[in-house]
């Protein structure tokens, strides 16, 4: 190895079980990049040195007195936390200028990655509570993919991403109510998973409206990604809707899949709006790759009904109003985000549970009419990466939404039926630039394509791609 961001999770989990590398070493390297790349990607808005380094001189005392028998594959690996989750007594900024709270709990993912042994080197950036599928927030350094400087590191897991892609960190949480970690991922070149619904939820805090919301992983490959997901998901005890398992989802990165049934499409569901030419030579690249891998894959119909998004922006518009936001300070929230709360202020009750019904209906229909097919691939974004400023507009926030709407019209939809979905980075275009597509499985069915996935990762692998600041 030349530098210890070459290897991945999984190979420094067991490089720290053998004591060929501490965690304290492991955590210094990550430390030192990001204190001197971070600003430049936008990746992280609190850096927490001290935090870190306690987590990994205790991992390093455990792994001297006790040995390395029955450790977490990732144990003592950095894992930084996005700002829109709790880490007890560290700040919190949920991406806003009018908002940094401090509690003195973990949220149930963040102690569930603590428990495993994971070391906290920060908290990454976001945008305004999450709402933009762009992290330009007022409180950080706007999120820019490694690939290219110019361009968005997409959001709202924008600074996880980031961090990531350029060698910040080899793993990282993120969370996805609309497509959040999707999108950032296609971006960046990396695998992100937005497993089922109930599967990595959102406690300590009730399931917000619609159910949108899930926490998950980004890594550089499918196997980190999974062993990631294996620390995140709830049990049966903190779920209502946990889902089966069938062993652990990093196992279903080591095996084979089976000869599958796949069927895709190309038209978005949620607008009328087009895909650029990479992305449609994306989508052809890997339906043939699969079908050269023995897979059955045929082209099928959106199988969701036009005009979701007038309901989606419902739902969506009263999640705006969620944020604790004090009165006096509304008008110092960012034009986005007042504009979506003053559309959730004109939300009566009646519309949103006649919304929410017309999307859990479509929902069921889009289910019912794919699920004779093991996954189903599609676009992560309907173009390639937007520059920074590009979505964004301030001065006319209803169009800064639309055309959100417009550059991601394949994520929330997933949102919606909650569906497992999975982001792989296996396309480029000529420009140099990641063109992600995505795997849809079925309901709780995560194994599935995650062993897909890893089967393309085998035969197109990307990891030997590195942006220049590597």
């Amino acid at each position: 190895m030349s530098q210890l961001h070459d290897l991945t999770a999984l190979e420094q989990g067991a490089a720290i079980r053998s004591g060929d590398v501490s965690s304290t070493e492991l955590t210094q390297h990550y430390l030192e990049r990001s204190q001197r790349l971070s600003d430049s990607v936008g990746a992280f808005v609190r850096i927490t040195e001290g935090l870190a380094l306690e987590q990994a001189r205790a991992v390093d005392r455990k792994v001297q007195e006790h040995g390395s028998d029955g450790l977490p594959p990732l144990f003592g690996v950095v894992c930084p936390v996005k700002d829109l989750s709790i880490i007890a007594n560290v700040p919190t900024r949920f991406g806003s200028a009018v908002a940094d709270i401090t509690l003195p709990e973990d949220d149930h993912v963040v102690a569930r990655m603590r428990a495993d042994g994971l070391v906290f080197t920060g908290k990454t950036n976001t945008p305004e509570f999450g709402l933009p599928c762009y992290t330009e927030p007022e409180v950080a350094p706007a999120a820019r993919t490694p690939w290219d400087l110019e361009r968005s590191a997409g959001g709202s897991s924008g600074g996880s991403a980031a961090a990531v892609a350029a060698g910040l960190a080899p793993i990282v949480h993120g969370s996805d109510g609309g497509g959040s970690i999707r999108i950032p991922s296609s971006v960046t070149g990396l695998v992100g998973i937005k497993p089922s619904r109930g599967r990595a939820g959102v406690g300590p805090i009730g399931e917000l409206i619609g159910e949108l919301a899930t926490n998950g992983p980004i890594a550089r490959n499918v196997a980190d990604a999974a062993a990631l997901l294996d620390v995140m998901a709830y049990t049966a005890a903190e779920s209502s809707t946990p889902g089966p398992r069938h062993g652990s989802f990093l196992d279903a990165a080591r095996r084979e899949p089976g000869q599958l049934r796949i069927g895709f499409y190309r038209s978005a569901p949620l607008t009328r709006s087009s895909i650029h030419p990479d992305v449609g030579t994306a989508l052809d690249n890997t339906a043939s790759a699969l079908e050269a891998l023995g897979h059955s894959v045929e082209e099928i119909e959106v199988p969701f009904g036009e005009y979701l998004l007038p309901d989606f922006m419902t739902l969506w518009t009263a999640l705006a109003m969620t944020a604790p936001i004090p009165a006096d300070r509304e008008t110092e929230l960012r034009p986005l985000t007042r504009y979506l709360r003053d559309l959730g202020r004109q939300v009566t009750d009646e519309k949103l549970a006649a919304s929410w019904a017309t999307l859990r209906t479509s929902a069921r229909t889009a289910i019912e009419a794919t699920e004779q097919f093991d996954a189903v691939l599609v676009p992560t974004l309907a173009r390639p990466p937007a520059r920074v400023g590009e979505l964004r507009d301030d001065d006319n926030p209803a169009k800064d939404f639309q055309d959100q709407g417009e550059y991601s019209p394949f994520c929330a939809v997933y949102n919606v039926t909650g569906q497992p979905s999975i982001n792989v980075p296996m396309n480029w275009n000529a420009d140099g630039l990641p063109i992600g597509v995505q795997l849809v499985g079925r309901m709780y069915e995560e194994e599935t394509i995650i062993s897909l996935a890893a089967q393309l990762e085998a035969t197109h692998s990307w990891l030997d791609r590195t942006p220049a600041m590597w």
